[in-house]
């Protein structure tokens, strides 16, 4: 685990030295460079397979041809290596996953990232083809940016890293932009500036010659298979055992993220039946009653008999780590939970380095209330329309509410998109601004740069790709391609790696994703029931509190402190001077939402995410 950058073209030492030292928090244990011809690579190390200097990046092949930076770990290694050593032709000088793909590499081609299971972002070099490859795991683990700018080609795990090359040019792009204020995020393959792409989940990247090739190495079949239920709850129960079980390999303490909720503890559960000694599990609570899990998290360690670590989170803590946040995060995040995962993150390095999470269950198993509301629609249709409109005139007269994913929320967002496509109902419900809300927030000029662009292209893409499931699987797959990956993952990487510490995700392993996707929707949403294949699996697991209570995000009571603790600071960021300085948005319609929030505790839109 890592932070790599690089470049193929113009560059030496010292812009090498800046590349990776914006990104160095990233890997504080070693710091490696290597420039040849017109090839620089440069890693920050965080170690965590082979803690020798063996493992040391750039790493090089034994012809010296071959030379690769890598993030990420490959859990399925020890296996594959056996493979390359049974043919005779490759002696290995280290344990660690890297020198593996040098190797796999030569034996394989870009068809050993088929092979690989894990997450990962790399590059690696090929000096007798004179090409350099790109390659990132297939469900976008593992963050990769890149970027051409003349003949020149640039790589990061984050944008700072090409930033701080001289030939990298920071200007916005409107249309980015356009589809932040949409999603809560900027979705791949786009980033916030002009000319800087994120590398599709996936995929991987050639450039030769000043050319780019790219292409996919992991397609998911939708096509629904006829295992029955009992079948398939002890198949899922072998699945879930196994992909927990791969990463529970580390040289460093390792620790699970509790939450108190099914995923979580889930992981927890299959990580305590692995191990032989306690396991670490670490959880955050909130001050605010209605946001705090601690005392469901606390219930599960006793359960399990863990070595259970907590601390409580209040505004001032918060106010404390927003900078410290928001001051490297590259382009525009709306998920304000990414500030307890920092805090959790800094608690879990205290203890372990290496720390499983329950991320990619609610894609998987169909855990948001969104699906719900799916539900509700077919209902919804139905009624009159003046009964409808009714209904939205009487939202005006609902009490707001500073509680997490309060009702009237709940009902706002519903009845917003209620009409829309299925494809951009579950958009508008995930974001905040619609297309209305987005022409009079931004200025005129900046709307008509962006008015005729649809910004629903991916979304088209991505229910195309998936065109052979059923109505709901295409839904999952959905929220796997975008709401996860750009919002959920980006988090959850950023948070846990400002502070140096891995964080590991068994619900995505790869082979789990395909069992899943082509399991019927009717195993993963039944009669209202979100999970439902999960909460069989894990009924007599776990708790039935544990297993059985509604979902709760993991929320922060911003309505209220943005009236209060956090006033000050809105105040500052959205200030009128500064947003005319910066010319893309409409002063008088931010104010709007401001003085609307601080005199009623209503967001009009949803702007911070959930």
């Amino acid at each position: 685990m890592c932070g790599i950058a690089g470049f193929v073209g113009s560059g030496d030492q010292k812009i090498l030295n800046n590349m990776i030292s914006a990104i160095g928090y990233r890997g504080p244990d070693d710091r490696g460079f290597f420039i040849r011809e017109n090839v620089g690579l440069a890693q920050a190390r965080l170690s965590i397979i082979d803690l020798s200097s063996a493992g040391h990046q750039p790493m090089t092949d034994d012809l010296n041809n071959l030379w690769i930076v890598f993030n990420g770990e490959i859990y399925n290694f020890p296996e594959l290596k056996e493979e390359l050593l049974k043919t005779g032709r490759y002696q290995f000088k280290s344990q660690s996953d890297t020198e593996f793909i040098l190797y796999a590499y030569r034996e394989w081609g870009t068809k050993c990232f088929e092979k690989m299971n894990g997450m990962f972002a790399l590059a690696l070099y090929d000096f007798n083809e004179k090409k350099l490859i790109l390659a990132r795991d297939r469900l976008g683990k593992k963050p990769l940016y890149w970027g051409c700018f003349g003949a020149n080609l640039f790589f990061g795990s984050e944008l700072k890293a090409l930033l701080a090359h001289p030939l990298v040019k920071k200007e916005i792009d409107l249309t980015s932009l356009n589809k932040y204020l949409l999603f809560e995020y900027v979705p791949t393959p786009q980033s916030i500036f002009k000319n800087i792409f994120k590398l599709e989940p996936g995929s991987f990247l050639i450039f030769k010659d000043g050319h780019i090739v790219k292409q996919k190495f992991w397609r998911i079949n939708f096509e629904t298979s006829n295992i029955g239920l009992a079948e398939t709850v002890a198949l899922l129960d072998k699945k879930i055992a196994a992909a927990v079980k791969r990463r529970l390999v580390a040289d460093v303490p390792l620790g699970i993220f509790l939450s108190g909720g099914i995923d979580s503890s889930t992981i927890a559960y299959y990580a305590q039946q692995a191990s032989v000694k306690k396991i670490k599990t670490i959880a955050i609570g909130f001050e605010e009653k209605s946001f705090d899990e601690a005392r469901y998290a606390r219930r599960v360690a006793d359960w399990l008999g863990t070595d259970h670590y907590e601390e409580s989170v209040s505004a001032q803590k918060t106010l404390a780590v927003i900078p410290e946040i928001f001051e490297r995060l590259d382009e525009p995040l709306a998920d304000a939970s990414i500030i307890p995962t920092f805090v959790l993150s800094r608690l879990a390095k205290q203890k372990v380095t290496v720390a499983l999470g329950g991320d990619g269950s609610d894609e998987l198993f169909a855990g948001y209330p969104t699906f719900q509301a799916q539900s509700l629609v077919d209902l919804y249709v139905k009624i009159p329309d003046f009964l409808k409109a009714w209904l939205g005139r009487g939202l005006d007269f609902l009490p707001a509410s500073e509680r997490n994913f309060s009702w009237d929320f709940k009902l706002r967002q519903f009845l917003r998109a209620a009409d829309a496509t299925r494809q951009r109902r579950h958009q508008e419900w995930l974001g905040s601004f619609g297309r209305g809300e987005r022409e009079a927030l931004l200025t005129k000029e900046t709307w008509q740069a962006v008015a005729a662009e649809n910004e629903y292209a991916g979304v088209d893409q991505y229910f195309s790709e998936s065109q052979e499931g059923e109505a709901g699987n295409q839904l999952l797959y959905f929220y796997l391609r975008t709401y996860l990956m750009d919002q959920v993952l980006v988090k959850v990487d950023r948070a846990s790696m400002y502070n140096a510490l891995e964080v590991r995700a068994p619900f995505l392993d790869y082979q789990l994703v395909e069992f899943m996707s082509r399991l019927p929707y009717s195993y993963k949403y039944r009669r209202w029931q979100t999970k439902f294949i999960l909460k069989q699996l894990m009924k007599d697991k776990l708790p039935r509190e544990i297993v059985f209570r509604p979902k709760k995000g993991f929320g922060l009571p911003l309505a209220r402190w943005l009236k209060n603790e956090l006033r000050p600071l809105c105040e500052e960021l959205l200030a009128e001077d500064r947003i005319k300085k910066d010319g893309f948005f409409n002063f008088t319609y931010v104010d709007r939402l401001k003085q609307d929030h601080w005199s009623a505790g209503v967001i009009i839109a949803n702007p911070f995410g959930r």
